[in-house]
């Protein structure tokens, strides 16, 4: 974008902070950074705002630009659907057009009054990786004999402490005498290559059999897979578009846990229904078909016995695996737009409406008594 043109007032990259303490020990420059984005808003408005998901930053930016007259366009949906749905009066009040990534994500926004739109998800329309699985072999070190597990622990250190070690475990449950296993782990862009190789090697049991390879490509390592166990946020999704079999792990504190359970509440366009320990479903693919067709192991149900008993059926030629790929296939046309368009460009094009507006009426900007 820079190179196209656009002036630059604040570095993402210079306030990206994970955590809570390093986001506190970088709190005055943050919002410093932010004060001067806001004055720059001020002193030279644009002529059309494109805010990009980042709920806590990106809606009070958008009560400045509407402050000065600057047409607000939204693209992916912050989760307000799930939970702080308060938040919702803010998009109504600040927001002319809401593009989404998830189809139930526009009669939601369109029920309360927002004029919102499904453009499709973007790694609906990625292709898949064109490497053979011989060449990813010898490219990664792997046996391409043995049958390929990809671990995706998360994008954060604290995730992959806290879920890489009982992803390991499973092999200890799994039956190993009729084909052996390697595990495949991408490391994340936010993560060093020595991080975790490190946690690996910490973890590393006499009694391991399958070898852990570290690559740099998650979408490589979800193709070749047999099965995946994967942390739940955005690489739910990437591993619906692959369309391998896959579960779905997540672990937080028990105190979050209970807190979270307690807040989050989907709306009539998501049909959810709690499992056997009273849980919403919270993994993507499941929201997306309104229906569990991935088994999510949350908390105190995320074991390696759980996972070796949800993983065996998937590993052979079986119904269970025919019906969870069949599934998953499913669940991606969903995400895809419509003929002829492209996520992003529609984007584009919705810009373009907002920079020259045509007599074709929007929806009425009406903010309901109750959200």
């Amino acid at each position: 974008m820079e190179a196209a043109g656009q002036q630059r007032i604040v570095r993402a990259e210079d306030v990206a902070h994970m955590g809570i303490t390093e986001v506190l020990r970088h709190a005055a420059y943050i919002h410093s950074q932010y004060r001067a984005l806001v004055r720059a808003i001020r002193r030279d408005p644009p002529s059309v705002a494109i805010l990009i998901d980042f709920p806590d930053v990106n809606l009070r930016l958008a009560w400045h630009l509407r402050r000065v007259g600057v047409p607000v366009l939204y693209f992916v949906s912050p989760q307000l659907w799930a939970w702080k749905r308060r938040r919702l009066r803010w998009v109504q009040q600040r927001v002319d057009r809401m593009l989404v990534i998830f189809p139930f994500e526009a009669p939601f926004y369109r029920a309360r009054g927002v004029n919102a739109e499904f453009v499709g998800h973007p790694l609906a329309t990625v292709l898949s990786p064109t490497i053979s699985r011989e060449a990813y072999a010898a490219e990664n070190g792997l046996d391409p004999q043995s049958t390929w597990i990809a671990l995706l622990p998360g994008s954060r250190e604290k995730e992959v402490l806290a879920n890489l070690p009982i992803m390991l475990k499973v092999e200890h449950h799994l039956d190993l005498l009729w084909c052996p296993y390697e595990f495949i782990l991408p490391v994340a862009s936010t993560l060093s290559h020595e991080f975790v190789q490190n946690i690996v090697d910490e973890l590393e049991d006499p009694y391991q059999f399958a070898k852990v390879h570290l690559v740099p490509d998650a979408r490589e390592a979800l193709h070749h897979a047999r099965v995946s166990i994967v942390a739940s946020g955005t690489a739910t999704v990437q591993a619906l578009t692959i369309g391998n079999p896959f579960v779905v792990v997540y672990r937080v504190s028990p105190l979050t846990f209970a807190i979270v359970k307690r807040l989050v509440r989907y709306p009539a366009e998501i049909p959810a229904h709690p499992d056997a320990d009273g849980n919403l479903p919270i993994a993507m693919p499941n929201l997306i078909a309104g229906r569990r067709i991935v088994p999510e192991f949350l908390n105190h149900r995320f074991t390696a016995e759980n996972l070796a008993a949800a993983l065996e059926p998937l590993l052979g030629d079986t119904p269970a695996r025919a019906q969870m790929i069949a599934d998953l296939a499913e669940t991606r046309a969903k995400l895809l737009p419509t003929p002829d368009s492209n996520p992003i460009h529609r984007v584009c094009d919705a810009a373009e409406d907002l920079l020259h507006p045509t007599t074709r009426p929007d929806l009425p900007r009406t903010v309901p008594t109750s959200v």
